[in-house]
């Protein structure tokens, strides 16, 4: 496996799948879906992201 799609981490972070796909978008994260694929670089980019904000 080289990753996760984004409807898993959206589950795994407790947020919803479109504001995760807006996340993306802001950290230049090519993800069109809630089916692409993250690789572990850009999940750990996205957990980062979520982390500091709270």
């Amino acid at each position: 496996m080289n990753g996760l799609r984004v409807l898993e981490l959206s589950e795994a972070l407790n947020v919803d799948n479109s504001d995760l796909l807006a996340v993306c978008a802001i950290l230049k994260i090519k993800a069109t879906s809630r089916l692409s694929l993250l690789s572990f670089e850009e999940c750990k980019k996205l957990t980062d992201y979520y982390e500091n904000k709270n």
